[in-house]
């Protein structure tokens, strides 16, 4: 464990990722109480909304609104999603509360890619060289490439690790022509098939081909994989991840109905907790924060410790 950080940074993504999948309506306040309750956590990094079609995401039409209400938080930063041109002009009207960061967003499997953006892999490179020199042009920077389906993929079987290598490279190239400098490579679980080893694998020689960008793991806990494979990423250093409160969320294009979304924030803070990794959260404050998730949309969530409690309340109780 010679490579275990010391820390970690926590991206919560539980409001925009969570409320896209869930069937009924989210009231607008609903959506601010989470984002607030969030906020008093001690997580430095919430992802508030997606600035997407309410026709494809109708549980996201009510973006504006959520961002003009909710109160910020001095030393957080707050940031949103978008996919498109459209979207990103949402997102620009919001630039004094959200801290606005572009990607150069890839799939290494292009069957996701049809299925997920009705495009194909040479239509989707073209699609982020242009909104990459829009970003450039709207003077939001571009740091990271994020790969999404990095370890698998429900409608193309095994990616392999070289293919992630080749589509990174790509991005790369997009990023060149642009004049942009990336910091950051994003590897997304979107369909839950990373297991420890693949996540080995990938991680390896990702890191092999680009020693000096920083990684950072988006993970599905589909398959009940996710604190193994977060662990697999601690132990290879792995500082940056993606979570969402509650395992709120999931995407809604994996073509797998019911299955459980994102790591749980709560659940990596436990174990970070555990393996001597500060993150600066207060557990036993964002346990109360899932359990209100919980009763926001009406129904459990995927998260076990939301249920068992956090151990250290148990061992002052034993003491």
């Amino acid at each position: 464990m010679s490579d275990l950080p010391t820390s970690i940074e926590i991206h919560e993504e539980g409001p925009r990722e969570g409320f896209q999948i869930e069937p009924g309506p989210i009231p607008t306040a609903d959506k601010i109480r989470l984002i607030e309750a969030l906020a008093e956590t001690g997580l430095r990094h919430i992802q508030v909304c997606s600035f997407v079609s309410a026709r494809v995401v109708p549980s996201w039409a009510d973006a504006e609104d959520v961002v003009a209400q909710f109160r910020q938080r001095p030393g957080i930063t707050y940031s949103a999603l978008w996919f498109n041109d459209k979207g990103l002009e949402r997102a620009l009207a919001f630039r004094d509360k959200l801290t606005l960061s572009g990607a150069i967003s890839l799939t290494a499997s292009e069957a996701f890619t049809r299925k997920n953006l009705h495009r194909s892999h040479a239509e989707n490179l073209e699609a982020m060289r242009k909104q990459t020199r829009l970003h450039v042009e709207k003077g939001v920077p571009v740091k990271a490439i994020g790969v999404m389906a990095a370890f698998g993929c429900n409608f193309q079987g095994d990616i392999a690790p070289a293919q992630v290598v080749r589509t990174i490279a790509e991005g790369l190239e997009i990023a060149a022509e642009c004049g942009v400098e990336i910091g950051r490579l994003s590897l997304a679980d979107s369909m839950g098939w990373a297991t420890p080893p693949r996540i080995e694998r990938v991680v390896g020689e990702v890191r092999s081909a680009w020693p000096d960008k920083q990684i950072s793991l988006h993970l599905h806990d589909t398959r009940g994989m996710a604190v193994a494979n977060a662990m697999a990423g601690l132990r290879l250093g792995v500082r940056r991840f993606d979570s969402t409160v509650g395992g709120l969320g999931g995407c809604p294009f994996a073509g797998q109905k019911g299955a459980a979304g994102n790591i749980c924030t709560e659940e990596l803070v436990m174990l970070c907790e555990e393996m001597g990794v500060q993150t600066g959260v207060d557990l036993e404050r964002l346990l109360e924060v899932g359990r209100m998730a919980e009763e926001i949309v009406g129904h459990p969530l995927p998260s076990e410790l939301l249920h068992g409690g956090a151990l250290d309340a148990f061992r002052r109780a034993a003491a």
